[in-house]
């Protein structure tokens, strides 16, 4: 994959949700929720601060993120669903 965000941009990759629920439920495609975890694909080289210096990106490149429900925009690449978002829409880095 040639792509590679620009500033605090993080290219990220959903993780699936599971298919059944704690009481071995399953649930239909039509009723899934989009999952809100992913995998850092690529980070971008972080925003400038104030003194035109680079301001170092707190996420990497393979760690699993959790991220707000309506966060980032949808693109696809190499016919790979994926999302482009701004470092401050990661809520936090898992385990």
């Amino acid at each position: 994959m040639a792509f590679t965000p620009l500033h605090d941009r993080v290219l990220v990759r959903r993780l699936e949700s599971d298919e059944k629920t704690a009481g071995g439920l399953i649930i239909p495609d039509s009723a899934k929720e989009k999952p809100a975890e992913g995998e850092v694909i690529s980070v971008g080289s972080g925003a400038r601060d104030e003194n035109g210096g680079r301001a170092p990106m707190d996420v990497k490149a393979g760690d699993k993120v959790l991220f707000g429900k309506w966060s980032g925009t949808e693109i696809k690449i190499d016919g790979e669903d994926l999302l482009i978002m701004k470092e401050s829409d990661i809520l936090g880095i898992i385990g």
